[in-house]
């Protein structure tokens, strides 16, 4: 770099610093919208070609990035009332985003019989502190999968608003599923929370086509349907198949004509295998998948949404003894098979079913998924361009021009430890920064802090 180069990168700080308005009505009359903010740190991940760069600086600008600049290949660009953050030694990452949430859930306490004590209005509520807690983890996008009620759709409007905070909600409205099946509320007598299509629950390819309308007539921005039996309802099975192939297929036409990408909540083989053919854009779970699933999945590009850190973090004793048998029961397989699918090329995409486990620990599956066969960047790639991608959205993903202003910071370097990501440092969300909780206090002397460990094909849990 030439000596003049040189000067002015080392000088381009304090220039900035010099050019930022005063504390005055000329400041205050300003959008912090359209105030310019350059982010430096002392490296970056690029997810495209999975190498770290060193002293980027991040032009931001109407929420969205405008220009990456390197002091070896620029010269400095200065703009009038730009804020200059220098981050330090830290790492940008792209804001993560989790494909499988449920923002409004929680297993803790009496969860079996909170539908009959408690409405929509409680779901949003509750869901108003999962979506902090969820940002705070870097996490500025999520596809929430199920909510009753359509708090998942009033929580979306009311991040968008302004009134609480949150990351960016693609929100699914109800799962659609069969009458008695792991969508509808089993284990009740007759005649209480009987549902129709309103609710999700259908019965044929017409009352499924309505159920798809009716979910995206008051807001849902994807469809999620219950191809299988699951974990935490009371029917026997697992993975048995619940919608017919019939039934699929009118639920992926109807979602395709609006527009919509599907979503199928599949265990068993058979299930996961009639989705697949009928055209879903995403497995979630995909426990009991198989050879045949794994191929049919390959050839048409279907994404596999694992959620598999769950498995170490979840409360088995709050769990009621068929739930937590059938927990017990699955999950290690799921481990076996997600492990199988990985290495066979399988498409993944993020997911981690938070609810299942308390939110806000939603980087941990990054962790599992490097244990089970990814290399850290492709485990990251699955929570941001291929996420991106599942979600059929452009505009995120990565730290380039033209993309929002959803960036990250994290130490060390998350290639060498993908852990780094469960520390967030800094974020910002379309070109905010946003106030984060105080680190941790380390551990006192002779102890130490202890994470859910990895049981490679042992795990134990619910979904």
């Amino acid at each position: 770099m030439s000596a003049t180069r040189r000067t002015a990168w080392m000088l381009a700080p304090w220039i900035l610093a010099m050019c930022v308005p005063c504390a005055g009505q000329e400041a205050r009359e300003t959008d912090w919208k359209s105030r310019v903010t350059v982010v430096r740190a002392a490296r970056m991940l690029d997810v495209r070609s999975g190498r770290i760069t060193e002293d980027p600086h991040v032009w931001v600008a109407d929420g969205r990035i405008r220009a990456v600049y390197w002091p070896d290949e620029h010269s400095v660009p200065i703009e009038f009332g730009a804020t200059y953050l220098d981050l330090g030694d830290v790492t940008l990452v792209p804001g993560l985003i989790d494909c499988h949430t449920h923002l409004t859930g929680t297993l803790e306490g009496d969860f079996v019989h909170r539908s009959v004590h408690e409405g929509p209005a409680d779901a949003a509520l509750r869901g108003a502190r999962h979506a902090l807690l969820t940002l705070q983890a870097g996490f500025t996008t999520v596809r929430d999968l199920g909510s009753a009620g359509f708090a998942d759709v009033a929580l979306m409007r009311a991040i968008e608003r302004g009134d609480v905070p949150g990351p960016r909600i693609v929100p699914a409205g109800h799962s659609i599923g069969i009458s008695g099946g792991h969508g509808d509320e089993t284990g009740f007598r007759p005649g209480i929370l009987v549902g129709g299509p309103e609710q999700g629950i259908a019965d044929g390819p017409d009352e499924c086509r309505k159920a798809v309308r009716l979910q995206l007539n008051y807001g849902a921005k994807v469809i999620k349907c219950v191809a299988t039996a699951g974990v935490l309802s009371f029917e026997p099975s697992v993975g048995a198949q619940q919608l017919s192939r019939e039934e699929l297929e009118a639920i992926v036409d109807e979602a395709r004509r609006h527009g919509v990408k599907v979503a199928a909540h599949a265990h068993g083989a058979e299930g996961i295998l009639a989705a697949v053919l009928a055209g879903v854009d995403s497995i979630e779970h995909g426990s009991l998948l198989d050879d045949r699933c794994i191929a049919a999945m390959k050839e048409r590009g279907t994404y596999l949404v694992p959620t598999t850190y769950l498995a170490d973090a979840i409360d088995l004793a709050n769990l009621p003894p068929p739930l937590r048998e059938k927990a017990e029961r699955i999950l290690p397989l799921a481990r076996e098979n997600l492990a199988k699918a990985i290495a066979a090329g399988v498409k993944i995409a993020y997911g981690t079913d938070a609810a299942v486990y308390p939110h806000g620990q939603n980087a941990r599956e990054l962790d599992v998924l490097v244990r089970l066969g990814m290399s850290p960047i492709e485990a990251i790639r699955s929570a941001t361009v291929n996420a991106a991608d599942l979600l059929g959205v452009d505009d995120r993903g990565e730290i380039a021009r033209g993309k929002l202003a959803d960036l990250i910071a994290v130490p060390g370097n998350p290639l060498e430890n993908v852990r780094a990501l469960e520390h967030v440092r800094w974020l910002m969300l379309g070109g905010r920064v946003v106030d984060l909780p105080a680190p941790a206090e380390p551990p006192a002397p002779g102890g130490r802090l202890t994470l859910p460990a990895v049981k490679e094909g042992t795990g134990s849990g619910k979904r």
